[in-house]
C-alpha cells in the first residue's frame, strides 16, 4: 500500500485506529473520519493522516465523506455502534440512526468509491460483527450487520476484490458506548489483532476473516443448528 490511499471511517478509535496506524506504517496516505475532532487529530498525528471530521448518520457528513471516497486505493467501512435493549422500547431515531450508520453509510460510500476503485484496482474491507449472526436485544444492530455481509458478498461479483471481518468481543469503547457488558464469558481481544487480520484478508483476496478464528466454527454451527446455536449463545450469555 506504500504511496496509495485509503479511507476509513470511524478512525478515531479501537480498530479504525489500529488499521490506520497500520496503514500509516507501511506507507499508505490515510483519510481518517470520524466525529471526535480532537482523537481523530491524535490518530492522525501518529500515522501521518488526514482527518475528516463527519457525522455519518447526517446527510451533509456522508455526502463529505462519499466525495473523498471517490479519490481512493483502499475504502474501509469500519465505522459503526451498538445498542442493547428490547426492540419495542428503541426510540425510532436510534433505530434509523443504527442503520443508517452501520448499514446505509457503507452502501453509499462503496457506491461513491467503487468506479475508481474498479479503474485503480482497489480493493474494498467491511468491519462487520458476530453479531450478524443474531444477538438478543441487539435486533436492529444485529440485522444491520447481517445487511453489511451480504452487501459485501453481492458486491465481490462487481469486479473489486471485498473482505469481511467479524470480530466477536474486542477491547475497543464500543460496550461502554452501548450501555452494556460484553456478552457471557468471552475475552476481548485486541483492535490491533482485527485490523492484522482484515489486512491480511485484504492482501490475500480473503473474502471472510472472523476474529478469534473459533467464531468461524460458531458462525457455521449457526447456518447449518440455528436452535443448536441459540441454546449454545444462551449458556455463554
Amino acid at each position: 500500500m506504500s504511496g496509495r490511499r485509503a479511507l476509513i471511517t470511524g478512525a478515531s478509535s479501537g480498530i479504525g485506529a489500529a488499521l490506520a496506524r497500520q496503514l500509516g506504517a507501511d506507507g499508505c496516505e490515510v483519510v481518517l473520519v470520524g466525529r471526535d475532532a480532537a482523537r481523530l487529530a491524535e490518530v492522525a498525528r501518529c500515522c501521518g493522516g488526514r482527518p475528516l471530521v463527519a457525522d455519518l448518520g447526517e446527510p451533509a457528513g456522508l455526502e463529505r465523506v462519499a466525495a473523498a471516497a471517490a479519490d481512493v486505493d483502499l475504502l474501509i467501512n469500519n465505522a459503526g455502534f451498538g445498542h442493547t435493549g428490547p426492540l419495542g422500547s428503541m426510540p425510532a431515531g436510534l433505530v434509523r440512526e443504527l442503520i443508517e450508520v452501520n448499514l446505509t453509510a457503507p452502501v453509499q460510500l462503496t457506491r461513491a468509491a467503487l468506479p475508481g476503485l474498479a479503474a485503480r484496482g482497489g480493493r474494498i474491507g467491511f468491519v462487520s460483527s458476530i453479531a450478524a449472526t443474531g444477538v438478543a436485544e441487539e435486533a436492529v444492530y444485529s440485522a444491520a450487520k447481517a445487511g453489511l455481509r451480504a452487501f459485501a458478498a453481492s458486491l465481490a461479483h462487481e469486479g473489486v476484490p471485498v473482505s469481511t471481518a467479524f470480530p466477536g468481543v474486542v477491547d475497543t469503547p464500543f460496550f461502554a458506548r452501548r450501555g452494556a457488558r460484553p456478552p457471557g464469558r468471552l475475552r476481548p481481544v485486541a483492535p490491533e489483532r482485527v485490523a492484522r487480520a482484515l489486512l491480511r484478508a485484504l492482501a490475500t483476496g480473503t473474502p471472510e476473516v472472523f476474529v478469534p478464528g473459533w467464531l468461524d466454527l460458531a458462525a457455521r454451527v449457526q447456518g447449518a443448528l440455528p436452535t443448536t446455536f441459540q441454546r449454545l449463545a444462551r449458556r455463554c450469555g
